[in-house]
């Protein structure tokens, strides 16, 4: 019998304007394989350079047998990362094949470099969520109890809000690419992700050590009739919704001329965050309210009549107002909105809890002001997705907690909800001391 790739939502399809590029990352538990994946497309895609397989095979820690080529290797690159055989920081990686082009984040398993997973899929369109056959429990009733950095990675991939969700359920020539096996840990996360509140997921058997599934289609499995791994990679539509969303312009820096020039050049520069701006368009300086019109646009390349999402541009304004980095350019329609008590959900990334009595620098957008942890609302736990009230006033949040917190700032945040927008909707809480990123936070409104 034939089995359809299980759809646990259904995807937008395709939108008007594509983009050619997509922006992934591999997540998942330790050993599920994620670098070797990512070592097999680039392998079979033909996206690696001789010289580099070369390197690659003359590795002293070359952890196959006989000639075979340890495909990790093209990913991990620090030494401890080849001597322990895992992840340890994000590693990019960018190929291309006729259809699409690909930037790559392979990202650690291990719960202690949990911190360096955010970072990888705070910019992805798509996530690869591997589930190591070997791993998962197998209970005699039938259930599959998943591993907790398999539902962490995932509760994390919802709240930054990744759009796709690709199940990899890898090593399958182990179970004998038994499709009994796939089907109930389809299942098993099938309904944690309902729990989590996922809706665009696909799911894949593949082998990365083998190739099943990845470029090729696999001999082994001719139950499943769906698309390998790179042909749906290829397949994912990607619409930035920045663009439909109200303008916003975080100041960069103020430009002036030499001081050799007769006009008084005064210029804004910054990249335009969401939404589109045109001559002639008015303006809302925040946080100070005051209204300000569009005089002109300019780039490296020469003026422009209007610049969308994602442009780094120079911004000349008719009226003379006071504006300086850290403020935001917002449309006069819709402006953010100006927050000193902040709501968040955070991702606590340091290894010393969270002190309650300590102040943080908070860096949203350009702004870098006070911030004061004023209350710990809830605690997610990753495995039920229940929250639950801290015991008392003073517990701390710990290395990978999840948590809904209250944050009183210094200076007013021209904010939106990340849901709406993410680049005015996100931020991150840095030490005053050791200037250390300590959390990583996404505003709710």
């Amino acid at each position: 019998m034939n089995a359809p790739t299980p759809r646990f939502g259904q995807h937008d399809g395709q939108h008007d304007g594509q983009a050619s590029l997509l922006r992934f990352i591999t997540a998942g538990s330790v050993d599920d394989g994620k670098s070797t994946l990512i070592g097999r497309l680039l392998y079979d895609s033909k996206g690696i350079f001789a010289d580099q397989l070369a390197a690659v095979s003359r590795s002293k820690h070359k952890r196959t047998v006989g000639d075979t080529i340890d495909l990790s290797l093209l990913t991990d690159g620090l030494e401890a990362e080849r001597e322990q055989g895992i992840t340890i920081d994000v590693a990019y990686r960018y190929f291309a094949t006729p259809k699409r082009k690909f930037i790559i984040a392979d990202t650690p398993g291990h719960e202690q470099y949990t911190r360096n997973m955010v970072t990888g899929a705070s910019t992805a369109d798509a996530v690869i969520i591997l589930v190591d056959v070997s791993k998962v429990k197998l209970n005699e009733d039938g259930s599959v109890e998943l591993l907790t950095q398999t539902k962490r990675h995932s509760t994390i991939a919802r709240l930054l809000q990744i759009e796709h969700v690709i199940v990899a359920v890898n090593k399958m020539d182990l179970v004998n690419y038994d499709r009994g096996v796939y089907d109930r840990i389809v299942a098993a996360y099938g309904a944690f992700a309902q729990s989590l509140g996922l809706t665009d997921i696909t799911a894949i058997p593949l082998s990365a050590l083998a190739g099943d599934n990845v470029v090729d289609k696999s001999e082994n499995m001719a139950w499943y009739e769906g698309p390998t791994l790179i042909e749906l990679l290829e397949g994912l539509s990607v619409y930035d919704e920045a663009h439909a969303a109200p303008f916003r312009f975080p100041v960069q820096l103020v430009a002036r001329h030499n001081g050799h020039e007769a006009n008084d050049f005064r210029g804004y520069m910054g990249r335009v965050e969401s939404g589109k701006v045109a001559v002639g368009d008015k303006l809302v300086v925040q946080p100070s309210g005051h209204g300000a019109t569009v005089k002109e646009i300019l780039t490296f390349d020469g003026p422009l009549r209007e610049a969308v999402a994602g442009q780094s541009i120079t911004l000349l304004l008719d009226e003379y107002v006071d504006i300086s980095r850290g403020d935001v350019l917002a449309g006069a329609a819709h402006p953010a909105t100006l927050l000193k008590q902040v709501d968040a959900d955070v991702c606590w990334m340091a290894d010393e809890p969270l002190d309650p009595r300590r102040k943080y620098w908070i860096k949203h957008g350009t702004r870098q002001t006070m911030a004061k942890v004023t209350g710990v609302d809830s605690i997610l736990d990753v495995n039920t997705q229940q929250r639950r009230t801290p015991d008392n006033a003073a517990e701390g949040l710990k290395l990978n907690d999840i948590a809904r917190i209250k944050l009183t700032v210094q200076q007013p945040l021209a904010a939106d909800a990340y849901d709406a927008i993410r680049a005015t909707g996100a931020f991150i809480l840095i030490d005053e001391v050791t200037h250390q990123t300590v959390a990583a936070g996404m505003i709710r409104l």
